[in-house]
């Protein structure tokens, strides 16, 4: 028998995606096309699944029902349940709960923080990094999902107590994703390839 490899092609799935089908949406508003009362609606099919004011309260007791919400919007739900790869697993293994803390800080405080961050949407590689996926799962990625999804307008830095709500998110998923990661690191062997 021959061998065959078959190579998988990624799927081309970006933040205004959706599959309403499968209940999964995009609520991303687009200005051009939709009136102020269909602002929260899915951009495809209309539906009104998400609690914006509840959202918008940015309570991280509230994480629950912030975290169903995100899953309804297929780049979300995505990001929530792809594999992450094993780059990414072993880097969160070496630097632990304390150091992802640490990293996710600093980096919305570089890349999402600033009122104009450089190339705002494209800040935040697909992966390579478990904060990369917990930031594209929580809405944290950018200052445009930051805005529609958290009510954090863009043209001014984020608050000292904004930030603290995007870091929570991320370490609320990496905790939910990676369970078994060690607060002060391990060694982890670098792979060969």
């Amino acid at each position: 028998m021959d061998n065959i490899h078959l190579e998988l092609v990624p799927l081309a799935i970006t933040c205004t995606s959706s599959d309403c089908n499968a209940n999964l949406h995009c609520f991303k508003f687009q200005k051009s096309k939709m009136s102020v009362d269909q602002k929260g609606a899915c951009r495809e099919c209309g539906a009104k699944l998400v609690n914006w004011n509840r959202i918008h309260k940015k309570d991280i007791l509230d994480i629950g029902y912030t975290f169903k919400s995100l899953k309804y919007e297929l780049f979300r739900h995505c990001n929530w349940h792809v594999d992450i790869d094993i780059k990414a697993i072993n880097h969160a293994r070496r630097k632990g709960t304390k150091g992802l803390f640490i990293a996710a800080n600093n980096r919305i405080k570089k890349y999402v923080s600033p009122a104009t961050p450089y190339r705002d949407g494209l800040q935040t590689p697909r992966q390579g990094n478990v904060i990369f996926y917990a930031q594209h799962a929580t809405a944290s990625c950018c200052r445009k999902c930051v805005e529609y999804w958290h009510d954090i307008p863009q043209g001014r830095d984020l608050t000292t107590e904004e930030i603290e709500y995007l870091v929570n998110l991320i370490m609320a998923y990496i905790n939910d994703r990676l369970p078994n990661l060690t607060e002060e690191g391990e060694s982890v062997p670098k792979i060969k390839m």
